[in-house]
């Protein structure tokens, strides 16, 4: 038996498998060599083995608005780009994906980052989440182990997974989280994913990365069961960075992001990102830029929307007025947009006078050919 057939790992065409990366509870995902353009990527199967136990159909439609919400983002720099989404030769659907070797979620764990880093990473999601928000789109599982490190060493956020679309509640039993990262009120199941829960997520995720763990989690791990969890994080009692010196205005920043009330918390991903921002000028860092991807370059809400597979429905915005006039005054220059020389049109009476003089041009030049050519033969 193959390798690839033994950790399950799919049959593409187009790829050649490498070795495993890691598995969750509905995918796992393989490191393969792309045939071309060659190189690594890293690509996320459905796992078979849960495929016949669930709605396949539905399964199917979550891992495509998955593909499709992550192609969507993927032109943010902190957003795991996505390159290609198919069926394997087994029927098993996958994406292949930008391949980050690591994640800061294994990095940190029982091993704090450095501030620098904490703060850095924290601005680059806050500008990949407001860009998410403001197409519409919530990820709805931040955590570090979602908070990938790519090959330049740069935090990129991955799995959109369980992502849901602003304003559409879904059924209670589709609701996913991962409980040390979560809002008191999507605990409590008050709510399914807002704005407010994605801030909190944030929150929790930049403490575990500079604190080795989680903010409810506490060193006797027998305090740390889901139930036990769930009640500290439904009080929301913020303990500081354990053993930490300096770190008062940071312990303050994330304090607000993890407040009981939703109301309480930063009103938006930008004002996080600001936030963190100041946090560097104050302790002498680089300042790190929110990246946010232009308005009208961002998908609109119903495009990222689950369902049936359709026509392609462009979204890039029509010409301005004042783009249109100053093609207008260009085309009667005899230009184009590049200032490139147009070939001007010619009125259907000049077109035929031109046509005229060409035939007759044509007539004479014949003539002159066989008069020649009789001249010579006498």
């Amino acid at each position: 038996m193959s390798s690839r057939a033994a950790t399950g790992a799919p049959a593409i065409p187009g790829f050649s498998y490498v070795r495993p990366l890691g598995s969750g509870g509905f995918a796992q995902v393989f490191l393969y060599e792309q045939d071309m353009p060659r190189r690594m990527v890293a690509i996320k199967v459905l796992n078979g083995a849960v495929i016949g136990k669930v709605d396949t159909d539905k399964l199917r439609e979550v891992f495509e608005s998955e593909a499709d919400i992550m192609a969507r983002l993927s032109s943010h720099p902190s957003v795991v780009s996505i390159y290609e989404a198919g069926i394997s030769l087994e029927g098993y659907p996958y994406l292949a994906m930008e391949f980050c070797p690591a994640s800061m979620g294994s990095l940190t764990k029982g091993r704090p980052a450095k501030l620098r880093d904490v703060l850095d990473a924290g601005v680059r999601m806050a500008g990949a989440l407001e860009t998410a928000h403001r197409a519409g789109v919530l990820h709805r599982d931040i955590k570090p182990s979602n908070v990938l490190l790519t090959t330049l060493g740069r935090p990129a956020l991955s799995d959109f997974g369980i992502a849901q679309v602003l304003g559409r509640q879904r059924v209670e039993e589709e609701l996913a989280m991962s409980i040390p990262w979560s809002a008191p009120e999507v605990i409590g199941l008050r709510s399914s994913g807002s704005v407010a829960t994605e801030v909190w997520s944030l929150g929790a995720t930049l403490y575990s990365f500079a604190a080795g763990r989680s903010p409810f989690e506490l060193p006797d791990r027998a305090q740390n069961s889901r139930t036990k969890l769930a009640e500290r994080i439904s009080k929301a009692v913020y303990q500081g960075i354990p053993g930490a010196q300096g770190y008062e205005h940071f312990d303050e920043l994330v304090a607000r992001a993890l407040r009981k009330q939703p109301g309480d918390r930063f009103a938006s991903m930008r004002e996080f990102g600001e936030a963190l921002q100041e946090l560097q000028r104050a302790y002498g860092f680089d300042v790190t830029p929110i990246e946010v991807v232009a308005e009208a370059w961002l998908p609109r809400a119903e495009s990222v929307q689950t369902g049936s597979r359709g026509p392609v429905v462009s979204s890039v915005p029509r010409a301005t007025r004042a783009r249109a006039r100053a093609e207008l005054l260009a085309q009667k220059r005899g230009t184009d947009g590049d200032g490139l020389l147009l070939d001007r049109p010619t009125s259907p009476l000049r077109a035929g006078l031109i046509g005229a003089g060409a035939a007759l041009v044509g007539v004479a030049g014949i003539g002159a050919i066989i008069w020649t050519l009789a001249g010579r033969g006498g």
